[in-house]
């Protein structure tokens, strides 16, 4: 019993795993006059750029290009504003076990068996995830054909509003020391910085344990140039294709809360756009839905085709995070991803840990114990047919039943780099609120299991170290915890007996997202090195959905920095100037 509370309110920190700044106007979050209910919206508008998806990417893009033109951004979820569980680290997991309709998270499994989540709300996954923050490396800008020059002071503009350094307490500090002593070096300190070796990397979360996002960058928007509509949900965008060369895109068509229609088209001039930024999953969604995408595909759906596109959808990766999750004798701060491994085999070592923010806040008098919780019918252990709410009720029970020393204790997890193993995604339907259907084939590439099985082995180095041995009851041998971890609910995958000879098993066993998915609209296959869709004019996606691989430990400053940095370009490109702010 006692262990299914450990590993219960473990997987629920885990929900925090995953995966902006500049100009003279003051305008200060939350209060943007720029902020509407789409239901506010007129039926018809006209704008230079309307941009689809107010995530990590969507918003400094917008704060971008608003100094110059005038900017459309649409985004299907709310405000993070005034919601605590987006703002305290203490109850983030609270908003990962929310499958509310209006909830800022909204889940889907993929056809793996990995519960996933993707964001539904202003600032995407920055309102979400662990709040770690680190750049990509040099080799992974060059490679991306990016100009440092601009990429370094994008990553600034980013970095002067939004990003800290965390505190490192005892928990932090022991897998730090940990690390070292069992070979990730050197030790490069507190740094942004990608390198070989274990570092500090910067949060998003102050001093205080509040959370800053994207959101917060569009304080540096133009309010004069900028209209967000909050809970506008884009169906299509609408393309000219009569008497031109090639299908143009000109407009899109949005429902408010309400499901009342509106639609919002570009201005007259050769030089505006639409751009979409609606994330890994939703951004291949909306070029399919809208008619570009494998035209058999699109077909069977009744998709009028604007552009055979097969490969929309295609190369969808997932970096595989498995865990180890160690009880503890002595209390453990709260804390989530401080402190990065980065080692030369190709796996990335981080921590997060604490009661409180596992144990999250109490619903009515219930724990909750995050998006793992049994309150949300996901137990894997239990085949789906007999996940009845009888059973639910019996496990909730156990749970509550628990003293508080069962909470203390965190984890310690591997991702894999890149990742190497790639899959898909494809429509269910014609409904944009609803997820599509995604298969990430983790561990397909055998180079990557070889990587998690190296990032497990040394995973166990690190609890058995010296500098980690007052965190960990050195009664429990690690086949336990092996045990104790494959136990419970971290994934909707078949279990096997031998996890605890076979490494290999346990990563195939225990496999999870870390919430860092990509793909889908890649740079060379979807869209050319400027971000356009290949065969259409007027029409970009510039998000994680590009990559072809998931850049640094964690993608969300990258992510932040390319919507900056493709703002910049865009705007010298049609000012005719050559300006890096």
């Amino acid at each position: 019993m006692v262990a299914f509370g450990w590993w219960s309110l473990a997987v629920a920190a885990m929900a925090g795993v995953f995966y902006f700044q500049g100009s003279c106007y003051s305008e200060k979050a939350p209060n943007y006059s720029f902020l509407q209910q789409a239901t506010s919206a007129p039926s018809i508008a006209y704008y230079d750029y309307i941009i689809i998806g107010g995530g990590t990417a969507g918003c400094p893009l917008a704060a971008t290009l608003s100094q110059n033109f005038s900017v459309l951004l649409l985004e299907r979820g709310g405000s993070p504003y005034g919601n605590p569980n987006i703002t305290n680290i203490a109850s983030f997991a609270d908003t990962l076990s929310d499958l509310s309709p209006k909830s800022p998270s909204q889940r889907f499994i993929s056809e793996d068996g990995v519960i996933n989540a993707r964001a539904r709300v202003l600032g995407g996954g920055s309102c979400l995830n662990a709040g770690f923050y680190t750049r990509a490396s040099p080799d992974y800008v060059r490679d991306a054909g990016w100009d440092g020059r601009l990429v370094n002071r994008s990553y600034q503009w980013v970095e002067k509003m939004i990003t800290f350094r965390p505190p490192m307490l005892q928990w932090q500090s022991a897998v730090k020391d940990g690390l070292l002593e069992v070979g990730v070096l050197p030790y490069n300190g507190f740094t942004y910085d990608h390198m070989y070796g274990t570092k500090v990397g910067g949060t998003i979360f102050d001093k205080e344990g509040h959370r800053h996002t994207a959101a917060d960058l569009l304080e540096r928007a133009n309010p004069s140039g900028l209209t967000v509509l909050l809970h506008a949900t884009v169906n299509r965008i609408r393309f000219r294709t009569k008497g031109i060369a090639r299908p143009r895109a000109h407009g899109v068509i949005f429902r408010d809360a309400t499901g009342t229609k509106h639609r919002a088209y570009l201005r007259k001039g050769s030089k505006n756009e639409i751009i979409v930024s609606a994330g890994a999953i939703g951004s291949p969604q909306l070029l399919m839905l809208s008619g570009i995408g494998p035209e058999e595909h699109l077909r069977s759906f009744g998709i009028n085709v604007v552009v055979d596109q097969p490969m929309v959808g295609q190369g969808m990766s997932d970096n595989p995070m498995n865990a180890i999750f160690i009880p503890s004798p002595l209390p453990v701060e709260v804390s989530l991803i401080q402190v990065v491994g980065i080692t030369q085999f190709g796996s990335y070592i981080e921590a997060s840990g604490g009661g409180n923010f596992a144990r999250s806040a109490p619903t009515g008098s219930r724990r909750n114990f995050g998006m793992f919780s049994p309150q949300t019918g996901q137990l894997s252990t239990v085949p789906p047919k007999q996940r009845t709410p009888e059973a639910i009720a019996k496990a909730v029970e156990a749970m509550n039943s628990l003293d508080e020393e069962s909470f203390r204790g965190g984890f310690i997890i591997e991702k894999v780099m890149g990742p190497l193993s790639t899959g898909h995604l494809e429509l269910r339907n014609r409904d944009a609120n609803d997820n599509p259907s995604v298969t990430f084939n983790y561990f397909k590439e055998p180079a990557d299991l070889q990587r998690c099985i190296a990032g497990i082995k040394t995973i166990e180095r690190v609890i058995e170290s010296k500098a980690f041995s007052k965190f960990r009851y050195p009664y429990i041998s690690m086949g336990a915890l092996i045990n104790m971890t494959l136990t419970y609910p971290v994934n909707l995958r078949p279990k096997h007996s031998n996890v605890t000879t076979s490494v290999e098993q346990f990563c195939k066993d225990s496999v999870m997202t870390i919430w860092h998915y990509h793909g889908g609209c890649q740079v060379g296959r979807v869209v050319d090195h400027d971000y356009r869709v290949l065969g259409v004019d007027a029409i970009r996606v510039i998000d994680g959905s590009t990559f072809n691989y998931s850049p640094g430990t964690n993608p969300q400053a990258t992510v932040m920095m390319l919507g900056r940095y493709m703002g910049i370009k865009i705007r010298n490109e049609r000012l005719g100037t050559d300006g890096l702010d």
